[in-house]
């Protein structure tokens, strides 16, 4: 089994030249990052459309926090000219859909691949169009769809009340770094770094992500 992300920027057309250049560039140098801090060949990403990714997590108990780190790396984007470090309203957000499931043709172009993991994530993605919903999850097993996606809907809860200060605390904690590191990185105090922690739900999400690892292992190990 392998993770498939399909992803669409929200109201692309609206995004003024600068912006979708911003959010594009970001994306190119995260997918680097990722795939670098792996080692292995363990993602793939490709940008298509000008305004839309897709890419394969092949152990997909990861696919949840590479799909936060993606997000918090566009929603922590902000084009003011200032040197403070102050929290600003996001301009930039995709919807992104998870499909688990196996990969029956892999091709060097993603876009020319195909499989249950494609198939579920391209038709969630499809579904979120007409929903408020901006993360949505698809596998083999409906009682793991109905968890996740229950706990989702709360997690674009949290994330829409996010301002580019706390998604960029969060894109920290995605990688690892305490809460000392994250101050001296982006050179604020400590304590500031633990209010924009707490102001962007971190526990919640934390404990989201443990609970997704556990359940997508025990369930889908070894191509099961």
């Amino acid at each position: 089994m392998k993770a498939v992300l399909t992803a669409d920027l929200i109201e692309s057309t609206n995004y003024e030249e600068e912006v979708l250049k911003k959010v594009l560039d970001t994306l190119s140098s995260e997918f680097e990052l990722i795939i670098k801090h792996h080692k292995k060949k363990v993602v793939r990403f490709n940008i298509y459309r000008g305004d839309s990714f897709q890419g394969i997590v092949y152990d997909p108990a990861n696919a949840l926090l590479i799909s936060l780190q993606i997000k918090a790396a566009i929603n922590r984007i902000h084009l003011k000219k200032t040197k403070k470090n102050k929290a600003y309203s996001k301009i930039a957000d995709f919807k992104i859909a998870i499909g688990i499931g196996t990969i029956d043709l892999e091709r060097n172009a993603i876009s020319e691949s195909n499989g249950q993991a494609f198939q579920f994530s391209g038709r969630s993605l499809d579904e979120m169009k007409t929903e408020n919903r901006k993360t949505r999850i698809k596998t083999p097993d409906p009682e793991v769809d109905d968890e996740f996606n229950t706990s989702f809907y709360l997690l674009d809860t949290i994330t829409d009340k996010w301002s580019t200060a706390s998604a960029e605390v969060v894109y920290y904690l995605l990688k690892g770094y305490k809460e000392r590191e994250i101050a001296t990185e982006l050179n604020i105090t400590q304590s500031a770094v633990n209010q924009r922690k707490k102001a962007s739900g971190w526990e919640a999400i934390s404990s989201l992500l443990d609970r997704y690892q556990h359940v997508i292992t025990k369930h889908f190990k070894d191509g099961k």
